[in-house]
């Protein structure tokens, strides 16, 4: 059994788990004019900014001039993780703590501006930084340098779908014999070179207004903003976790699974519901297990409805509640998943299922049961969360609610 014993969360909604989770289900979003740079003759400027953040305020000194927005939110989440799980990696083997992240973006603010510095004032003013601080792996190995983690290690790229691939190869470097793994994904490319590669997706919203900018289902649908941030968690072999008296348990990794979609053109359906089905019976799960859906809800309505058609084709027609909080942060890339994974563990926590947000009306041809308006009192003992990446990219992650009963029991 892998568990998660402990979350950090970096989302434009909210820094921290709680602050995160009261913002979710208070429908308070961050998306708001993108303010890094002067977007006027942009054809969009709304953002997901994590506009609060100040990597002074928690990293050391020596850490900043060495690391790009994206992994100084990585290292600070992956901190708050590892205080909620009480973690004191002093204590622990360095070559039974590993990291797995995922990342679609490498630190492109950071690389950017050393590309600039080069072709305007010459490679001698490039910082010795960029060798590696672009580098899409520079989340995985900052962390596990700062925390002295040697244990197995990966970094996993495939856009919005790598955060959930990540978490998925952190089970099951787990389960091959590393005890502990911090995993998840952050990502941040809202620098100008950041925002035209957002913009050459032609997915992005062009809408003004943050509240009506992004509409996955709905039938006013016109695409997506983009965000950054993310979300870290810690993940532990259920025995060693007991062993070492982890103070609380927010539940099991419980499936994963992977597929790929096939070429555009081929007339051949998504792979989405394939991944769905496997990572359901990677867990030994059926639909009727699964309380909720947390969709990849992109906003863009061919997409949107692919995904509604897989969740009707294994669920039924609204066989199982549908939500997304997406709208509220915009699409965080490699951080998308693992926030959906805080975010369905916290619903199970509060038998709470967080309202599908900005959305208002169901488009007709998608026979989902979206959860709309307000938060929707549930018992949720297991839950799906979906990502799909370009290119094809399409993973699955089951969550489990766990009891103390379910727990292993140490042999002090």
């Amino acid at each position: 059994m892998i568990l998660v014993t402990g979350m950090g969360v970096l989302a434009p909604n909210g820094m921290g788990v709680e602050r995160f989770w009261d913002a979710v289900l208070a429908g308070r979003g961050g998306i708001a004019p993108l303010t890094r740079f002067d977007t006027s003759g942009s054809s969009a400027r709304l953002a997901g900014q994590v506009a609060d953040f100040d990597a002074g305020e928690h990293l050391p000194s020596r850490l900043l001039p060495q690391t790009d927005v994206s992994t100084r939110m990585a290292l600070v989440a992956a901190q708050w993780a590892l205080d909620d799980a009480k973690v004191d990696t002093a204590t622990m083997t360095d070559y039974d703590m590993g990291v797995v992240t995922g990342n679609a973006s490498g630190g492109f603010e950071f690389t950017h501006r050393e590309f600039n510095k080069l072709w305007s004032l010459g490679s001698e003013h490039v910082s010795v930084y960029e060798s590696f601080a672009w580098f899409y792996a520079v989340n995985t190995g900052q962390i596990s340098i700062r925390h002295g983690m040697r244990g197995p290690s990966s970094a996993l790229v495939a856009e919005q779908a790598g955060g959930l691939d990540a978490i998925g190869h952190a089970r099951r470097t787990v389960r091959r014999g590393t005890p502990l793994v911090v995993t998840g994904g952050v990502d941040s490319a809202l620098d100008p070179w950041g925002w035209a590669s957002h913009l050459s997706s032609g997915g992005v919203s062009a809408a003004t207004d943050p509240d009506r900018a992004y509409l996955p289902f709905d039938a006013r649908a016109a695409g997506y903003v983009p965000g950054e941030g993310g979300a870290m968690l810690v993940v532990e072999d259920a025995t060693a976790a007991r062993a070492r008296g982890v103070p609380k348990v927010h539940g099991e990794i419980a499936g994963y699974a992977s597929t790929f979609d096939p070429p555009p053109g081929s007339g051949r359906p998504s792979g989405l519901r394939r991944a769905a089905e496997l990572a359901l019976a990677d867990a030994g799960m059926t639909p009727g297990d699964i309380d909720v859906v947390f969709a990849d809800a992109s906003g863009i309505p061919d997409r949107d409805r692919d995904e509604a058609a897989a969740i009707e084709a294994l669920f039924g027609p609204g066989g199982v509640p549908v939500t997304a909080s997406k709208p509220l942060t915009g699409r965080l890339f490699s951080g998308a998943g693992p926030l959906d994974v805080v975010t369905a563990l916290l619903a199970m926590r509060d038998s709470v299922i967080p309202p599908t947000a900005r959305t208002s009306t169901l488009a007709e041809d998608y026979r989902i049961d979206l959860v709309l308006g307000a938060p929707r009192s549930a018992t949720v003992g297991g839950a799906l969360v979906l990502a799909r990446g370009r290119w094809g990219f399409n993973s699955a992650v089951v969550v489990r609610a766990v009891s103390d009963r379910d727990l292993p029991r140490s042999e002090s």
